[in-house]
C-alpha cells in the first residue's frame, strides 16, 4: 500500500494557467506553479493522471484512487508487481509518502475497507457500532445470526 507525498503538488500548471491561480498579498503577487488543493476539478484531474499512467497495470496488479495505490501479487516472493509501479512513478516523477506505504504486507487498510487475501472486508472499526448494537439492553436476535454466521 502506498500514498503519493502531497499528490496534487506534483502536477505542474501549464504556464498559461498560472495566471489563474495568482493571489495578491502585501508582499506581492504570487501564483502556484503547480496545482493547489481546492480547485474545483483538482480531484478528478488528479485521477485521471493516475488513471492514464497506470492503465496497463491497472485491474492487473494495482488498485488507485487519487493518491492512494494498492499493488498485488499472486506470491509474496513475486516482486516484479512493484518493480514495475515504481518504474512508472519514477519515469513520470511522482514521490511516495513513506510514513504513509507500507510494503510486504498481507492485508491492511484501504479506502476505509479491510483488504486481505480473502478481499476486500468491512473494517471492525466502522461497524463497530453496529456489533455492540443493544436493544432493551440486551442483543438483538438477528445480530447474533449474523455473528454465529448463520444465513438470515
Amino acid at each position: 500500500m502506498m500514498d503519493a507525498s502531497q499528490g496534487y503538488h506534483q502536477i505542474m500548471l501549464a504556464l498559461e494557467d498560472w495566471k489563474e491561480v495568482s493571489f495578491i498579498t502585501s508582499e506581492g503577487t504570487f501564483c502556484y506553479v503547480a496545482m493547489p488543493f481546492g480547485l474545483k476539478n483538482a480531484g478528478a484531474t488528479y485521477q485521471r493522471l493516475v488513471d492514464k499512467i497506470f492503465h496497463p497495470q491497472i485491474g492487473r496488479n494495482i488498485e488507485v484512487y487519487v493518491d492512494d495505490m494498492l499493488v498485488k501479487s499472486k506470491k509474496a516472493a513475486d516482486l516484479k508487481d512493484l518493480e514495475e509501479t515504481l518504474s512508472v512513478l519514477r519515469k513520470y516523477k511522482l514521490k511516495l509518502n513513506p510514513a504513509k506505504c507500507a510494503f510486504g504486507v498481507q492485508g491492511g487498510r484501504f479506502l476505509g475497507f479491510m483488504v486481505t487475501q480473502r478481499g476486500i472486508e468491512a473494517n471492525p472499526l466502522k461497524i463497530k457500532a453496529i456489533i455492540d448494537m443493544k436493544v432493551c439492553g440486551k442483543e438483538p436476535a438477528v445480530l447474533q445470526d449474523v455473528k454465529e454466521g448463520k444465513d438470515i
